[in-house]
């Protein structure tokens, strides 16, 4: 066998290891990651979408999350996601200054529950208010578009004495309030906005009927005791009072503790509602010459 031959099987030899050798380490050592380099090409061309296609979902997805908005803000609650505790008292400090500057509250954290799917903060509320600032208070917790609840009440009235006012019939309250929020965003609106807390003025419950206190005619009214009717005019009726002042008055207007409620031009009288610390009192004047007939 000469040289040349011998050269060539070798250099075949050598090719054929090489292959072998290759394969095996193709076969054994690099096929996992073959594989995995396979699967991630696949997903990568199942999820090659062009930019106007994407532009499209896009436009799709955004006016459905619009409608789902609406139909969340068009609730009269939404319950907020991950609410921070200092909220409550930022809430607290807004509603309190659409209101009268007689009304005192307190806000205390008292703890953070679960219920069921939702998480609330519990806060304990005192304070001293007007019976109406009071109702308007609690309705704006109650009515709140992020969803809080009184949790339990307790209410007592207190007198306050003012020295140039003269008593102040107030209400003193301990409240239970429950500020529910929820640790997703299936419930609340992309942007928030308060409901109307407005409310209309109650009748004060605690202001007692009977009262010994009577305020002062600070505004120079007509006071009806020992007044009397001098004329009947078509503009309305003139009276005087005790110290000889005169008045014109027509039906509606109000008198010292009271109202001029009617003008009886056919009798010659008028007639007053009078409010004297609780006792009412209807009080009728006459034209002097019908006064000395009767």
């Amino acid at each position: 066998m000469n040289r040349k031959l011998k050269n060539t099987l070798a250099l075949v030899g050598l090719l054929i290891f090489i292959i072998v050798v290759g394969g095996a380490y193709i076969l054994f050592f690099q096929r996992s990651e073959l594989s995995a380099k396979e699967d991630k090409l696949r997903e990568l061309k199942a999820n090659d979408y062009n930019t106007e296609q994407l532009t499209l979902q896009y436009e799709d997805l955004y006016q459905r999350a619009l409608v789902l908005d609406s139909v969340l803000a068009s609730r009269k609650f939404n319950i907020p996601q991950n609410l921070s505790s200092i909220k409550f008292y930022d809430f607290v400090t807004k509603l309190t200054s659409t209101l009268s500057s007689d009304i005192k509250v307190d806000v205390e954290f008292v703890e953070q529950k679960q219920e069921r799917d939702f998480y609330y903060y519990e806060y304990k509320v005192k304070g001293i208010s007007p019976y109406n600032d009071l109702y308007k208070f609690i309705y704006g917790i109650e009515q709140s578009k992020e969803l809080k609840k009184i949790s339990s009440v307790n209410l007592s009235s207190i007198v306050q004495n003012v020295k140039d006012d003269g008593p102040k019939f107030l209400v003193n309250f301990v409240m239970g309030v429950r500020v529910f929020f929820s640790n997703n965003n299936r419930f609340a609106t992309a942007e928030f906005v308060e409901n109307d807390l407005s409310s209309r003025p109650l009748y004060d419950a605690f202001y007692p009927l009977l009262r010994n206190e009577i305020p002062s005619n600070t505004d120079g009214l007509l006071d009806v005791t020992g007044a009397k009717l001098l004329a009947l005019v078509p503009e309305g009726a003139f009276l005087s009072d005790v110290s000889g002042n005169t008045f014109l008055l027509w039906e509606g207007e109000p008198v010292y503790l009271g109202y001029l409620t009617s003008i009886d031009y056919k009798n010659n009288r008028v007639k007053f509602i009078i409010n004297r610390g609780g006792v009412i009192e209807k009080v009728e004047l006459y034209l002097e010459k019908e006064a000395n007939k009767k």
